[in-house]
């Protein structure tokens, strides 16, 4: 049960302001549909998180500490870069809806943003410290939707008023300093 519990809630403390909760906020401003947001968000969080549960023991093996803490800062400064570039989200203000509609849209978006995420890699190190499959990606699931849907449910309220171009800015200073600690060796007590 520590293992659920732990990963419960290092995820949800992770999730505050990362990219995917501002993506929560920025799907439920966007289509107002908060059901098919959440249910995408948990389908796309449960395929992520097993992925990233069954590969936990595995990099442990395939690459050392050293290799693994150059490998997340230089994620983490990519992330940095890559934030800065509008996404079709973003940049589509014609309100029609993708082909894929709400949830489709939700689980291919949140899919992809967690891909290399600090919630992904703290689900792989999770479940590579406590070596419980199940109980860690239940538990870092958990964590994801206790912090992405009030997102969802204040999202069209609060995303009205947020500047996004600015919100953007500050996230990638924040993944670029992670990149920088991370590089200088200042993530090691998270990846031990």
């Amino acid at each position: 049960m520590e293992s659920f519990l732990v990963s419960t809630g290092i995820v949800a403390l992770a999730e505050i302001g990362d990219k995917t909760q501002l993506l929560s906020f920025l799907l439920a401003a966007r289509f107002r549909k908060p059901l098919p947001i959440v249910l995408g968000i948990l389908v796309a969080t449960l395929l992520n998180h097993a992925l990233a549960g069954a590969l936990g023991t595995l990099v442990t093996a395939w690459m050392g500490p050293e290799a693994l803490r150059w490998v997340l800062g230089v994620s983490f400064i990519l992330m940095a870069a890559w934030i800065l570039v509008p996404d079709k989200l973003d940049a589509d203000a014609d309100g029609q809806l993708p082909r894929l509609g709400v949830f489709g849209a939700t689980l291919v978006a949140f899919f992809l943003a967690e891909m290399g995420d600090k919630t992904q890699v703290a689900t792989v190190a999770l479940a590579a410290r406590y070596g419980e499959f199940v109980l860690v990606v239940l538990g870092t699931t958990l964590g994801m939707m206790l912090a992405n849907v009030p997102a969802v449910l204040l999202g069209g309220r609060i995303a009205e008023r947020m500047p996004v171009r600015l919100v953007h800015g500050v996230a990638a200073v924040v993944f670029a300093v992670l990149g920088v600690v991370t590089l200088l060796g200042g993530a090691d007590a998270l990846l031990s």
